[in-house]
């Protein structure tokens, strides 16, 4: 490809990325599955266009930084921690793009929240998991996606058997449904291997 054809391509996905109208896009998935990574990416895509962007992450989320949105890959971005969906909607006047990470420990609220962004124009961009580590819906996943202009599944790899990986399964015996964890806490299984796990403890 010449310099010329990749000036244009650059200039068309920057014309692409200015001109989008209000939307809201999940990702979503398992623990380990790039979540965070894709969202990273996407808002970073919008600051190169000159986009004004806020992203904002539950203030509960303290693994890797307290005002940052970090992956398990440690790639990271600054954020604002919120306690509630509505300090989002009161913190995002004059912004084009919202990022939202983990977005399933966050109120129900949050669902109004993101359709007012959108229909007032604003490309929110939300990350979160789509069902805990009982295999159930999480928090206001499942009606964020169903709401949404755009749903992308991204999937981590089994661990066992090195399928697609179908939930996050918990190592701990720990029964609360909020448990902020890592490597030590979850490993991302297929649906069949989480079946077999389940069987293990039970045995």
């Amino acid at each position: 490809m010449n310099l010329c054809n990749f000036a244009i391509i650059m200039t068309n996905n920057l014309t692409g990325e200015l001109h989008r109208p209000g939307r809201i896009e999940v990702v979503c998935g398992s623990m380990f599955s790039g979540k965070t990574e894709e969202l990273i990416r996407r808002i970073k895509r919008a600051v190169f266009a000159k986009q004004r962007v806020e992203i904002f992450k539950p203030a509960i989320d303290t693994r890797y930084s307290d005002e940052e949105v970090v992956s398990h890959d440690r790639n990271s971005i600054v954020s604002t921690p919120v306690d509630t969906s509505g300090t989002i909607l009161l913190l995002s006047s004059d912004i084009d793009v919202v990022g939202i990470d983990e977005a399933q420990f966050l109120d129900d609220g949050l669902v109004d929240v993101c359709n007012q962004l959108a229909n007032r124009g604003v490309r929110v961009i939300i990350a979160g998991l789509d069902m805990d580590f009982q295999g159930k819906p999480f928090g206001p996943m499942p009606a964020l996606c169903a709401i949404a202009d755009e749903v992308t599944k991204v999937h981590a790899i089994c661990v066992r058997c090195g399928a697609l990986a179908y939930v996050s399964h918990r190592l701990v015996n720990e029964e609360k449904r909020v448990l902020l964890g890592e490597k030590a806490q979850y490993e991302p299984l297929c649906r069949e291997c989480y079946r077999k796990a389940l069987g293990e403890k039970l045995s």
